[in-house]
């Protein structure tokens, strides 16, 4: 055991922690609570609550001015992406469910972000691999379907600046990465993982923030 894994996660530790960072506008609120009402079933797919303020600040510590989501549930993770773009700046949204992101849709009105969102309802390798094939993508937030997650990083980092940020979701699985027996999705993350760490082209860091999150910047 090293020190750093002396620090347990408790909840009460959580609602501190959740207490000492931006909390969530009235709009950002409404959608998580939503959500959880109306999808109980797939609302644990929606980002973590301290993701939305922690993808909100990567934008904006990065410039970027052109983002791509690859995943966008009922919109809470792009929502808070659009908040923090400047004026002028473009967010892509890719995801294939028109039921869940009419919920989006409604909060991006309602916070006055929909005409930076794109959302494009369309297999996201269709959409990625018809984007202009130069280096162009400022950010993107990778959070969909974990056995193509490999597919969506080889298209997304090849459309990446130089300097431009992947966040990546659940890259621990629910700690089913260190299962060695894994199968299914806890075995693409698993090989996701070990396919992004030996990328040259890009470096990146692996943090245990909600279900884990990895930070890749472009070479």
């Amino acid at each position: 055991m090293t020190k750093g894994n002396q620090t347990k996660i408790t909840d009460e530790l959580y609602a501190y922690m959740l207490a000492h960072n931006p909390p969530l506008d009235a709009v950002q609120r409404e959608l998580v609570e939503t959500t959880y009402a109306q999808l109980p079933g797939h609302a644990g797919m929606q980002s973590a609550e301290e993701q939305g303020p922690l993808l909100a600040f990567l934008v904006r510590l990065t410039g970027a001015r052109h983002i791509v989501e690859v995943g966008t549930f009922t919109g809470f993770s792009a929502l808070a992406m659009a908040q923090a773009l400047p004026d002028g700046g473009k967010l892509i949204a890719c995801d294939v469910s028109e039921e869940w992101t009419a919920y989006g849709r409604e909060a991006w009105t309602k916070a006055g972000v929909a005409d930076r969102i794109e959302l494009r309802i369309a297999p996201a390798l269709d959409t990625l691999r018809a984007m202009p094939a130069e280096p162009h993508i400022d950010f993107a937030y990778l959070d969909a379907d974990k056995e193509n997650y490999i597919a969506y990083w080889e298209e997304l980092v090849p459309r990446m600046r130089q300097g431009g940020l992947i966040t990546t979701d659940n890259v621990l699985f629910h700690g089913g990465v260190t299962d060695p027996g894994a199968t299914g999705a806890a075995a693409a993350i698993q090989e996701f993982n070990n396919h992004v760490s030996a990328d040259p082209r890009m470096d990146s860091v692996l943090l245990t923030v909600s279900d884990g999150l990895t930070l890749s910047r472009k070479r």
